[in-house]
């Protein structure tokens, strides 16, 4: 039985489809939701979907944007409400673990991209616009007057060991228990790649 379709204008309804998006696709993968499954759960039709998001990797696309922004801002507002003046590693392991937090509260969805889960294209180019801004952010942080080349190999892996790790403690149902050991393994290995935390 399909929910009863309400009237609501055009801000409402594309964000009442894009919260039904969102949760379909915390719990399954992108070829795994249908359009109609989407209309569905908003109590929209198909064509209200198409017209508000023209395809299904665009919704998508969409889906993932939200997520990124709303990771960052969590990220931006831990980070300002450290007091001035607080060293790089605990800025970086603030934000580390709001990173930890969002993998532990969508680990099927946060892994899928890593595992072979079949994503649009814009959602890859969004996804890899996020880690580029991020690299950037721990330059900012730890290397404000410029990278060397070696510095930013090592900055770029750094998201990858991240990554790996998470992948580990996701395949292990994100024990909390476990949560400490991988920040500091993450943070082990951002130090001994660049030899020091810079300011």
């Amino acid at each position: 039985m399909h929910p009863t379709r309400r009237r609501l204008d055009a801000d409402h309804r594309r964000a009442a489809i894009l919260a039904s998006a969102r949760e379909r696709y915390a719990a399954a993968l992108f070829p795994e939701v249908s359009v109609a499954d989407v209309a569905a759960s908003a109590g929209a039709s198909p064509a209200l979907v198409h017209h508000y998001f023209g395809s299904k990797s665009e919704l998508y696309a969409a889906v993932v944007a939200e997520g990124i922004a709303e990771f960052s801002e969590r990220q931006q507002q831990a980070d300002a409400a450290l007091p001035s003046r607080t060293p790089a590693r605990e800025r970086i392991r603030t934000m580390l673990g709001v990173y930890l937090d969002h993998v532990a509260a969508f680990p099927e969805g946060w892994a899928s991209p890593l595992v072979g889960g079949e994503e649009p294209r814009e959602a890859v180019r969004l996804r890899q616009g996020s880690r580029a801004r991020s690299v950037e952010t721990l330059t900012a942080m730890l290397r404000p007057e410029g990278r060397s080349r070696r510095e930013e190999f090592a900055l770029i892996a750094f998201f990858g060991f991240v990554d790996e790790a998470c992948l580990a403690w996701v395949a292990g149902g994100c024990r909390v228990e476990e949560r400490e050991p991988v920040l500091e393994a993450c943070l082990g290995a951002l130090e001994g790649a660049l030899g020091d935390w810079g300011r």
